[in-house]
């Protein structure tokens, strides 16, 4: 009880603003509408938690999406107020309700008409405002597990077209998501363009390690296509994920789970996209596993992309990353050398 009375008096704190003087806002509060469409979501089947965003505003990443697993997911927009993501956290982390939540910083924000904010908890319960004042066109839809939301975009039909993509996609949260920013664009989306985007994945409950709990926290501070971008990026995460989970199979001993994983990472990965890094690493864990015949395609694969990898693997057995062994380091550079 402490705890929520300590959070209901930093709400009221903190997001009270002079409703007399608009234009002196908290330095931390923007005076322009600065996200435009946005998803906040749950998966009821992995209990993943997930914000996506796209924006004609320069790095919208740090200031709009905001999740923990096990706990909920923010996306505060329009003139926005980041305290919104905190400050919901805390208050769903305490207990409350999606809605009690949102109900309760909403009632103290005397900026809330200008403010367009969503929650979904742990559990999937969902709320979303759309201030009166928010730019139009603007609105928002609450569906099951899920709320989408948009402020000046070009047409009306936004954040519907967002509901249905992310319904009928197939495929886990950062698909449907992403197919629901996808959908804003191609309805004509932000009046002004496109510039950010942003997309956070977090685990169903926390690790207590917060480097391993999201599965994906990618942002676009600026580029001419946002989306496109971050749909590339969540890609190559994909790739890397499975390579991750390739080392602990290697770890715990199962080499066919381990060469499954770095395959499904490999086929992810065009040559192109990662300049043999993701290739020279799962060979260098396979041979200091002892498997060098499986490890030599994969080093080949990176040295076709840089000639400079073969000279690095020279260089790992005084860091221990592979054995002081003569016979084998020149193996593996003849291996990687030879066309």
């Amino acid at each position: 009880m402490y705890r929520f009375l300590l959070v209901t008096c930093m709400t009221a704190t903190l997001l009270s603003v002079d409703a007399a003087a608009q234009a002196q806002r908290p330095a931390d509060a923007p005076k322009r509408p600065v996200a435009t469409y946005s998803i906040v979501a749950y998966d009821s089947e992995t209990g993943q938690l997930g914000v996506a965003v796209q924006s004609h505003w320069f790095s919208v990443g740090p200031i709009v999406p905001f999740v923990e697993p096990g706990v909920g997911a923010v996306a505060t927009q329009s003139f926005v107020d980041s305290r919104y993501g905190p400050l919901g956290l805390e208050l769903m982390r305490t207990g409350r309700t999606a809605e009690e939540a949102l109900a309760a910083l909403v009632s103290t924000d005397t900026g809330e008409a200008v403010r367009q904010v969503a929650m979904v908890d742990a559990s999937g319960r969902v709320a979303a405002h759309t201030g009166s004042l928010a730019v139009q066109a603007a609105g928002h839809h609450v569906g099951d597990g899920y709320s989408v939301q948009a402020n000046m975009m070009e047409h009306d039909t936004v954040w519907p077209a967002m509901a249905n993509a992310f319904e009928t996609t197939t495929g886990d949260l950062a698909d449907r998501m992403l197919a629901a920013l996808e959908a804003a664009q191609a309805e004509g989306g932000d009046i002004r363009g496109k510039q950010s985007a942003a997309l956070i994945v977090a685990r169903a409950e926390g690790t207590g390690l917060p480097w391993q709990d999201r599965l994906f926290d990618l942002r676009i501070d600026d580029h001419p296509e946002p989306i496109a971008e971050l749909r590339r990026l969540v890609r190559m995460q994909r790739a890397y994920n499975a390579m991750n989970a390739g080392d602990a199979f290697v770890t715990a001993g199962d080499m066919a789970a381990a060469l499954d994983a770095y395959d499904m990472a490999m086929s992810l990965l065009p040559d192109e996209a990662t300049n043999g890094e993701a290739p020279f690493w799962v060979g260098i864990t396979l041979v200091g596993n002892g498997d060098v015949d499986e490890a030599i395609p994969y080093l080949k694969r990176a040295q076709a992309q840089d000639e400079r990898w073969a000279e690095l693997v020279t260089r790992l057995p005084l860091s221990q990353l592979l054995p002081d062994d003569d016979a084998l380091i020149e193996r593996l550079v003849h291996e990687m050398t030879t066309r």
